[in-house]
């Protein structure tokens, strides 16, 4: 009898715990079938919307995490700066939401001051109609890309995988933001002023996943390729000091550091001033561990890891300044600032040609160049090729000017793409040692513009407007860099200087109008009644 009932006992307790656990399955069927929202905020369809070919770099997978705590690299030995960065977990999500609709800060009290700028007609002067000899490709409307499968991130090309093109779409649409970057630029401009690409691209050099880590060759200075799964790269260049820190007064200029936070900001000033001559860059905060030291393939790389004494990761590369485990980058503990910028086209596609700038220092502890001991040096430039004809000289201006703005006086060479000859822009390339002193400003960066007494009508009108307090260039940069990942990028004192080394420019023209019998011969007219 006892046997029995154990028994029927058994049968019951199995029965019933098979009956709760099918109630419990139930239960969350309902619940996923009644609050299918809650699913997207969480992350639970993912699949879907890999399904879609959406890249899990792009911003519609961004939320806040891709924003971790920014922790600064401080080599003054203050901890100030991990002070600051601990305010910026709050704000990521926020951050995440500017970058990726390319708002300002100021959008959220009042109308965006950038916003009004490039609605000014000054910044609104049409380029010339661009014909196929004018774009640096030609696309092919055949070529599409996909995702490799709805699992994966990585991008092929039709070549290697088929894909379906919805109703209304063209080959086009299914390249990478870097792609698009790349195929947009013609003989005028790299990027267009209101480019609807610039939001993304710049959330994709601050999130996509990082394959592989490799130094670039060259350079006085560390550097690394990053390459993403869509095939996209970036210039990594690691923080050095922190915002603070002026370079000392000392130094000379070609063995100061390179500054990451000035890539970034000079980025941004370059469009402020509508020369849109720098490749985009954005601040990311790079785990040195996972995102370099792990996935590199660079053997020479690799042997200069180490921990130091504080149990930090760090490294040093090979390079011909600053090199070695006494100037070793170190994240906190495997943390570390970086600007990512975007890489042109290869050279094998897109070949450049590098110009000697006619106003390069003499890198020389002692001698100095010509041009600091001519006076008249300008009138021997303005016979020799390119510089004798169309507008090379008065670019080479503007990028005197934007060199002045940023403090930066190692411009020695500069690029240009050799598809497009003489008649084309200037590529501002590597900016690193901008931004390192606000207490002085460096005058004899200004020397082609004092020496020729010639400036782009245009370029003249812009300074004059961002001086006025509606559009005072201090605000214009710093609601730029406020959708930085990396805010504040720079110290408010760099701002200030902005503002009067603005004024120190339009002095300077002041005095070669003031001194020219025609004031044509100094504002060389380049917009006629298009303002």
């Amino acid at each position: 009898m006892r046997r029995r009932l154990h028994t029927f006992f058994q049968r019951k307790c199995k029965v019933s715990l098979l009956f709760l656990l099918f109630l419990a399955l139930l239960v969350h069927l309902v619940m996923d079938l009644a609050l299918p929202a809650t699913c997207g905020s969480c992350g639970c369809d993912m699949k879907a919307v890999k399904a879609l070919s959406v890249p899990s770099g792009s911003p519609v997978l961004a939320g806040p995490k891709k924003l971790s705590l920014r922790i600064l690299q401080d080599f003054s030995g203050s901890n100030s700066s991990l002070e600051r960065s601990s305010q910026l977990q709050g704000r990521a999500g926020e951050l995440g939401r500017q970058r990726r609709h390319g708002e300002g800060n100021s959008g959220r009290t009042g109308r965006s001051k950038l916003e009004a700028l490039f609605e000014h007609p000054l910044y609104n002067i049409p380029i010339p109609a661009v014909t196929e000899k004018d774009k640096l490709f030609v696309v092919n409307p055949m070529e599409k890309f996909s995702l490799r499968s709805s699992g994966s991130d990585e991008w092929v090309s039709s070549s290697k995988a088929e894909t379906l093109l919805l109703p209304g779409k063209t080959a086009y649409d299914t390249y990478p933001t870097w792609l698009k970057f790349h195929v947009g630029i013609n003989r005028y401009e790299l990027y267009p002023r209101r480019d609807p690409l610039m939001p993304t691209l710049l959330w994709d050099l601050a999130t996509q996943r990082i394959i592989s880590s490799v130094q670039k060759t060259g350079g006085t200075q560390l550097k690394l390729i990053m390459t993403f799964p869509n095939y996209g790269q970036a210039l990594f260049k690691p923080m050095k000091q922190t915002r603070d820190q002026e370079t000392p007064i000392d130094f000379f200029y070609f063995s100061d550091f390179e500054r990451h936070n000035a890539e970034i900001a000079a980025f941004h000033l370059d469009r402020i001033l509508d020369f849109r001559r720098i490749p985009p860059v954005s601040g990311r905060l790079v785990n040195i561990t996972k995102e370099i030291r792990d996935i590199t393939t660079d053997k020479k790389l690799a042997k200069t890891f180490f921990i130091s004494p504080a149990g930090n990761i760090c490294f040093y590369g090979e390079c011909s300044y600053y090199c070695s485990t006494e100037h070793a980058l170190c994240g906190k503990p495997d943390l570390l600032e970086s600007s990512m910028a975007a890489l042109l086209p290869d050279k094998t596609l897109a070949k450049r040609r590098s110009w000697r700038s006619p106003w390069r220092r003499s890198y020389h502890k002692s001698k100095k160049a010509e041009w600091e001991l001519n006076p008249n040096y300008c009138a021997q430039v303005r016979k020799t090729p390119p510089y004798d004809r169309g507008h090379r000289l008065l670019d080479l201006i503007d990028m005197t000017v934007l060199d002045f703005l940023m403090g930066n006086m190692d411009r020695h060479h500069y690029e240009t793409f050799e598809k497009f000859g003489n008649d084309t822009f200037l590529l501002h390339l590597d900016n690193g040692r901008g931004f390192g002193t606000h207490s002085r400003d460096e005058l004899s960066i200004l020397a082609p513009l004092r020496q020729c007494c010639s400036i782009k009508k245009s370029t003249y009108l812009r300074l004059q407007l961002l001086a006025t307090p509606s559009y005072r260039l201090s605000d214009l940069l710093r609601e730029a860099l406020a959708t930085d990942p990396l805010a504040p990028v720079l110290a408010e004192s760099h701002l200030r200087a902005l503002d009067r080394r603005l004024g120190k420019v339009l002095a300077a023209v002041g005095r070669c109008l003031a001194g020219a019998a025609h004031s044509d011969k100094v504002l060389v007219d380049d917009v006629g009644s298009r303002v």
